[in-house]
């Protein structure tokens, strides 16, 4: 699938890139950055000596370090591929370290929350242009990341009252290279749209999984020998790393509370129709709620192939 990004720039987007988090997000954006040539120079950053070392050992980058304020001393752009909890502190850290007119990104899915905690850390002549790539596996760390994660797939900008235009759209021809559509939208709308699309279905999976397997009248064996397709979905879902989600729950509170509210009533509703025997009301659900996974085939955000796509020794790239 390597192909489908396209020949390597003439030029590259920016001269140096500091990606500060080398997980599945950060990794491939370091592999999809070296085989477009988007960036003439690659440096990345982690905490953990085990990831540093995988990090090396890939060549994930032209320098590897434990030191985010190292990492970014001479970049032109800092992407933070962090946990969002962890932004103010990484924020602070690298600060001091920032040239005047230095790009700083991210890739964080809560954007409210993160944008006013990255406006309090960085500096006044830093340019934030945050971004969300709507992408992703269950899978986590250095080796997880490959270099197709984000073709055709989209990444929503969200940038701040005030935000430099030039650095916006050096962030978007980024993304762009990268393979992304790009959309622009209000942090908040993102948060509200993304609660919904995203942090309540992890949320529901994380619940329905710990459910199963706190039966006593059914046993673990028979969960993971019996499981359907939905509940093999849903398992996948909640495989996701624990750090991240959590962050992403706690700083889009009021939207995910919202959203919940929400699917409450609308679940008391369809428990209603059960209970009264309401075949009617059952069948115009299913068939309204079919509509969107057909228009989300449509869209190329997924495949009609048997067992959701899902099966992946038949397909030549990592399963999303």
């Amino acid at each position: 699938m390597i192909e489908r990004l396209g020949a390597p720039l003439v030029e590259p987007i920016f001269d140096e890139l500091a990606i500060v988090g080398v997980g599945l997000i950060g990794s491939s954006i370091a592999r999809a950055a070296r085989r477009r040539n988007a960036a003439r120079r690659i440096v990345v950053a982690d905490h953990s000596v085990a990831v540093l070392e995988r990090a090396k050992a890939l060549g994930l980058g032209d320098v590897v370090t434990d030191d985010p304020a190292r990492a970014v001393r001479s970049a032109d752009c800092v992407i933070l591929c962090v946990p969002v909890g962890a932004y103010a502190a990484v924020g602070r850290a690298i600060a001091p370290a920032l040239r005047p007119g230095t790009i700083v990104s991210d890739v964080g899915s809560v954007k409210s929350a993160v944008i006013s905690a990255l406006e309090a850390a960085l500096p006044g002549h830093a340019r934030l242009a945050p971004a969300h790539p709507v992408a992703g596996t269950e899978q986590s760390g250095p080796d997880a990341g490959f270099a197709s994660l984000f073709v055709n797939r989209w990444c929503i900008l969200t940038p701040p009252e005030g935000a430099d235009e030039q650095a916006v759209a050096k962030v978007r021809a980024f993304w762009e290279a990268l393979g992304s559509h790009v959309e622009i939208m209000g942090a908040a709308h993102h948060d509200l749209v993304l609660a919904i699309t995203s942090h309540v279905p992890h949320l529901i999976a994380y619940n329905i999984v710990g459910t199963a397997a706190d039966l006593e009248e059914v046993t673990r064996s028979e969960v993971i020998k019996f499981s359907a397709g939905g509940f093999r979905d849903f398992t996948r879902i909640a495989a996701s790393d624990p750090t991240m989600w959590r962050d992403v729950f706690l700083h889009n509170r009021d939207a995910v509370l919202e959203m919940l509210g929400r699917f409450s009533e609308d679940l008391t509703a369809l428990q209603r129709m059960i209970r009264r025997g309401d075949g009617d009301g059952l069948f115009a659900l299913f068939t309204r709620t079919r509509a969107i996974r057909l228009g989300i085939v449509a869209e190329g955000q997924e495949t009609a192939a048997p067992d959701f796509g899902r099966r992946a020794a038949e397909t030549d790239e990592p399963v999303t």
